[in-house]
This record gives structure tokens, C-alpha cells and sequence, in this order.
């Protein structure tokens, strides 16, 4: 059987449509795991046809990941510019070739790791 997330009014515009749409309500678990793909789909769509519309589902996929884990839009954007002013954002199209660039008890190396403690 092939499943996938989808918007909350689209079983009723099945319905409305003359259709009879099979669905049931995620578990906890299930829905993380369905936002989080869903999210990754939209990005693909986006990259084959990067345009308004589908930012607009990237932004709708984001507002619901944040709802789901207690996050307003507004605190994720404060978020956004507290790093923005402490890294900076995308702006200048840097690419960072991730050679060794320090030596192994050079302490300058902190601001390669990122807010979960990983090496860039």
C-alpha cells in the first residue's frame, strides 16, 4: 500500500470530487518521521522547479515541523538571525574545501562545529 503525508483538506476535496479517499490519523512517531520525509520531497521538488510555489510547500512543511515540536515561526526566525549575526548567512556563495585547515590542538578549530557538536 503507498502512503503519504498530505495537506489536512485534501481528504475532503477527494470527498467533494466524487472520490473516497483511504486515510487514517499518523501516530506520534509515524508523523515525525512522514514531516521530516516530507520535507525532503519538497526540497526535490523544489531543485527540479525551484519557484514560488514550491518554496510555499518547503515554508507550509516548516511551519508544521515547528508547530509539531512546540516552535513558533517567529522563534525559528530569531533563531535564523542570532546565527546570521554570529556566521553570517549564504549571501556570499562561500564554498569551504573541508581539508584539515587546523592543526589537531589548534583551539581556533570550535567554529567549525556546528550547534549538535558536529565537525563541519
Amino acid at each position: 500500500m503507498k502512503t503519504k503525508l498530505v495537506r489536512d483538506k485534501i481528504p475532503n476535496i477527494i470527498m467533494h470530487a466524487g472520490g473516497s479517499p483511504r486515510y487514517y490519523v499518523a501516530e506520534v512517531p509515524e508523523y515525525e518521521a512522514r514531516l521530516i520525509s516530507k520535507m525532503a520531497e519538497e526540497l526535490h521538488e523544489f531543485r527540479e522547479n525551484p519557484c514560488i510555489e514550491e518554496a510555499a510547500d518547503m515554508y507550509a512543511v516548516l511551519s508544521a515541523l515547528c508547530g509539531h515540536w512546540g516552535w513558533t515561526m517567529e522563534e525559528v526566525r530569531v533563531e535564523a538571525e542570532i546565527k546570521q549575526r554570529h556566521r553570517g548567512g549564504f549571501d556570499e556563495r562561500y564554498v569551504l574545501n573541508l581539508e584539515p585547515i587546523f592543526e589537531a590542538d589548534d583551539d581556533t578549530e570550535d567554529w567549525l562545529t556546528t550547534s549538535h557538536g558536529e565537525k563541519v
